[in-house]
């Protein structure tokens, strides 16, 4: 009989997984909701004191108390943390454990740094003192009505459950949110399966490209005990699908799944060549930049080429010396525009803000160098890069002649907290106005991010925005390295072209 221990995440208690349980028991298995100190029945409990090793003691007694000789741990979003901190104490009574839409916390990482609400973060790191608030300021409260999309998507939760959600939410001590992970190397072994949500913006196909970007934390994803499933649904499963997110965890504990591999040449497919035989050309590096020139005298229009991420800080080469990049830049400087690629520093979805300086940085400097027309500029967004461009959507300035998106990420996905209008290019195109757009969609999309391209259409088709689409059949994310095909060529030189047309007219 397997047994399941399932810790709730931030505000809510062991009720939340009230239906979940009871379809468990039914199929025969062992169920023990878990409600932390503080949270549901037990608010009362937590005090100032109350951190997240008082939640991994919570979840080491339950293990304690469970007769099974073995258990699956599932740890929803924040409860994925003391679900690792416990495993570590007890790794020899632990089967699996099961991340449910949640990060991947390393050693001495809080549980902060995964919580989407970026307000909350802001305020919880700039609190007085090493180890979070002050201590008459120890309560966190939950979400106020109609605010709980900070936390993630609510697609699916019927109006009644949401209702319950609210009304049974609890404050979260804050020390539970401030204290450093202590993850075991004996808990980091053990089987582990992720159930990803991906109305929430998590997939295994969005997982498998991030794998490929050679992020060190990931490739331990690569290996025969880890396993991952998917729900078509929003960040509560338990109250928006409770019936496929009992199959899930069945699946689960039997060891069933979905596995991922490595590239089997060993190298991954954004290091591939550039699917255009361009001739070399020279480079200047300065900074984040590196600016490829034409022939001939300047001063000349210029492309600045925003990679798409996050892209772990660790990587290398870094994105301006990919294959794509470095193919586009000799493409484009071959046809007669400057061509500028930036390092720009998007290493983590907190890290938009950060990056969109380094981007307006870099248009900055490119625009004061005498060689290029600073009132002839064009701006080229890929992928994860696309919330960029927004606030160059929303007011163009005179200069900026066209804007070009590639399988862009046009609405930010809920568990990302970019949740104004910032970084919302789906939003900003309706005040685009005359600006030219030229965006390359490609036919085998990852879901989630044909599902913004589509909002990002709509939009611009309601406000008659000026967007030129160009579709790449058979193509594949990233098909500039992975697709060497003639329709693949064909829609690098229309694309291109295209934006070369509207940079200099």
């Amino acid at each position: 009989m397997t047994a399941f221990i399932l810790v709730p995440g931030a505000h809510t208690g062991g009720w939340v997984w009230q239906e979940v349980a009871a379809r468990l028991r039914e199929a025969g298995a062992e169920a023990h909701p878990a409600t932390l100190t503080g949270m549901g029945d037990r608010r009362h409990e937590a005090g100032p004191d109350t951190d997240l090793e008082t939640h991994v003691r919570d979840v080491v007694e339950l293990i304690d108390r469970t007769g099974a000789p073995d258990v699956v741990l599932v740890g929803h979003c924040y409860g994925i943390h003391p679900v690792l901190g416990a495993a570590g104490h007890r790794p020899e009574r632990v089967a699996r454990i099961v991340y449910l839409d949640a990060g991947l916390p390393q050693d001495g990482d809080p549980p902060l740094n995964l919580i989407p609400d970026q307000a909350l973060r802001d305020r919880l790191s700039a609190a007085p003192g090493t180890d979070g608030p002050a201590r008459d300021d120890w309560r966190v409260p939950p979400p106020p009505p109609g605010a709980w999309h900070r936390w993630g998507s609510l697609d699916g939760v019927p109006e009644a459950a949401l209702t319950r959600l609210a009304d049974l939410a609890a404050p979260q001590p804050a020390g539970t949110l401030t204290q450093p992970l202590r993850l075991t190397e004996a808990a980091a072994a053990l089987p582990t399966t992720g159930i990803l949500c991906t109305a929430n913006g998590s997939s295994i196909a969005m997982v498998e490209q991030v794998l490929r970007l050679g992020d060190p934390r990931l490739l331990a994803l690569v290996d025969p005990k880890v396993t991952f499933a998917e729900l078509h649904t929003g960040h509560w499963p338990m109250l928006s699908a409770p019936g496929d997110l009992t199959d899930a965890l069945l699946d689960a504990a039997a060891g069933k799944g979905h596995r991922l591999t490595a590239p089997e040449d060993g190298r991954p497919g954004h290091l591939r060549p550039f699917l255009l035989d361009v001739p070399e050309r020279p480079r200047e590096r300065t900074g984040r930049t590196d600016l490829y020139l034409p022939d001939g005298d300047g001063p000349h229009p210029a492309v600045v080429f925003v990679h798409g991420g996050p892209v772990p800080a660790g990587a290398r080469p870094t994105p301006r010396d990919w294959p794509a990049f470095t193919g586009y830049g000799r493409y484009v400087a071959g046809l007669g525009a400057a061509a500028v690629t930036v390092d720009h520093r998007l290493h983590d979805v907190t890290d938009y803000p950060r990056a969109a300086e380094d981007v307006a940085a870099a248009v900055a400097h490119v625009r004061a160098d005498p060689r290029i027309d600073a009132d002839r500029i064009a701006l080229w967004f890929f992928s994860g890069g696309g919330p960029l461009a927004a606030e160059w959507l929303a007011a163009p300035p005179p200069w900026l002649r066209c804007v070009a998106a590639t399988y862009p990420i046009l609405v930010p996905p809920p568990a990302w907290g970019l949740t104004g209008p910032r970084f919302h290019p789906a939003d900003a195109v309706r005040t685009a106005g005359p600006l030219p757009v030229v965006l390359t969609r490609v036919e085998h999309e990852v879901p989630g991010i044909a599902a913004t391209v589509r909002e990002f259409l709509t939009a611009a088709e309601e406000t008659a925005a000026r967007v030129e689409v160009i579709d790449v059949p058979e193509g594949h994310h990233g098909f500039e390295t992975l697709d060497h095909t003639e329709p693949a060529r064909n829609a690098v030189r229309h694309a291109v072209h295209s934006l070369l047309h509207h940079l200099r007219a």
